[in-house]
């Protein structure tokens, strides 16, 4: 459907929710729709800002794994957003909270700008409940892929995925991200990992219920037509694909039909 450029004095302004009620809330991806290589987006900070003034719940949903919540939410504020830590969920975050509520131990793969969120999870390296896989990026080696098998297959240790996302987009190039590293690991255990992060439903799902509103009341903005934009519709919210970030013309050539398409998250608001 349509987006037409308005500001969010009126959340119907922003697109027509599906019960005609109205956009009620928003939530946004952070790499490629707020931000871009470290980089606020032209007038993603006003966006935020606009929303907020309106009275419109704002959160933030980002498959990033080598940053914990606290610290993504000192990037946005950085970066000239109002965020706190209590908007911010990420996979780290949600795996971090199911971990301690059994007790757990886990081999941790993860960067450290990540491990505050697993505070009082036991850093096993020997004989743990589960091991956590996020995006290492270049402090990946075959010898800690082998660790993770063993640990998985011979051990019995539970295989933990911060998110399936495939590939993300560092200054003009793509790079690998967690999702292939961990459909590895399933391939070789044959076990399926329990997954923390975007497309699983149940990081929307948390969102969902932390704002408190009918899905189909909430908008996703994301660039990624299927982990963002595909998962999030999934689940009944309302998504809108921006053309910035990862995206790419094709994308709108599969089988995914966003809400709406929109050149950048400044298009919700005009020029007033």
């Amino acid at each position: 459907m349509p987006v037409p450029k308005a500001t969010v004095t009126s959340m119907v302004d922003v697109t027509e929710a599906r019960d005609g009620v109205g956009i009620q809330a928003i939530i946004f991806d952070i790499d490629g729709v707020l931000t871009e290589n470290d980089r606020p987006v032209a007038g993603a900070a006003r966006v935020v800002a606009a929303f907020k003034e309106a009275g419109v719940p704002v959160r933030f949903l980002t498959n990033t794994t080598s940053r914990g919540r606290d610290h993504l939410a000192k990037d946005l504020v950085r970066s000239g957003f109002d965020a706190v830590p209590e908007e911010v969920f990420c996979p780290s975050r949600a795996a971090g909270e199911y971990l301690r509520r059994r007790g757990a131990g886990a081999r941790l793969l993860v960067r450290e700008g990540a491990l505050p969120d697993f505070e009082g999870v036991s850093p096993r390296s020997e004989l743990p409940d589960a091991v956590v896989v996020g995006d290492l990026g270049r402090e990946w080696t075959y010898d800690l892929m082998n660790e993770a098998f063993r640990l998985i297959h011979e051990v019995g240790a539970e295989l933990i995925g911060l998110g399936r996302t495939r590939y993300w987009k560092m200054g003009d190039d793509l790079q690998l991200d967690a999702g292939p590293f961990i459909t590895a690991l399933e391939y070789a255990t044959r076990k399926d990992a329990l997954i923390f992060g975007k497309p699983d439903p149940a990081i929307f799902e948390a969102v969902i219920a932390d704002i408190g509103l009918p899905a189909g009341q909430i908008v996703m903005v994301g660039d990624d037509i299927l982990t963002d934009v595909e998962a999030a519709m999934k689940v009944g919210l309302i998504g809108i694909q921006v053309r910035t970030g990862k995206y790419r013309d094709s994308d709108l050539e599969g089988s995914v039909s966003p809400d709406a398409v929109i050149d950048s998250v400044a298009s919700l608001l005009n020029a007033s």
